[in-house]
């Protein structure tokens, strides 16, 4: 059975720090063509909400929104070609792909990477990303597993506030 890529909650973190939000479950991919492409202007000097997704969010494909961490879980092939889809279509309707010949084959490419991550890891595994611009001037990403902490903290560090 193939293997994607979930959004997933812990907080309303998210809520506060992207400009457009996931739902929870939703199926996400990495998503970094949204800023190569530009979507909110050169990755090099966006700011804001639009930077935090950028440095840190998966994007889900639905909302469209972001998410800081994704879930590995099992999908059918009809989900694989659902997302596919979903893709295809958001790439000709607010990305201007070509067709939908070349938008099939870009999402198809988008998927298949977000489920080589999914695939490459255990059922559950949170994985969470970061990006920054290399020394190439390219989009680099990095990911990693996020890991439980063993104890409950005895109080909070800091608070997340939305900007106004």
């Amino acid at each position: 059975m193939p293997r994607l890529l979930r959004a997933i909650r812990f907080d309303a973190s998210d809520s506060h720090v992207f400009p457009v939000v996931a739902a929870e479950n939703e199926w996400a991919i990495p998503g970094s063509f949204v800023f190569s492409l530009g979507r909110y202007g050169d990755p090099a000097e966006i700011a804001g909400k639009e930077r935090q997704a950028f440095v840190s969010g998966f994007l889900a494909l639905g909302s469209f929104g972001f998410t800081t961490v994704v879930s590995v879980s099992e999908a059918s092939e009809e989900d694989v070609a659902n997302c596919e889809r979903l893709l295809a279509g958001h790439l000709l309707d607010q990305f201007g792909a070509p067709g939908e010949e070349a938008a099939l084959a870009a999402a198809r490419e988008e998927v298949a990477f977000g489920r080589e991550l999914a695939e490459g890891a255990a059922l559950n595994t949170l994985l969470a990303l970061k990006r920054e611009i290399g020394d190439d001037g390219l989009i680099k990403e990095r990911f990693h597993i996020v890991t439980p902490p063993g104890e409950k903290p005895h109080a909070l560090v800091w608070d997340v506030v939305e900007e106004p």
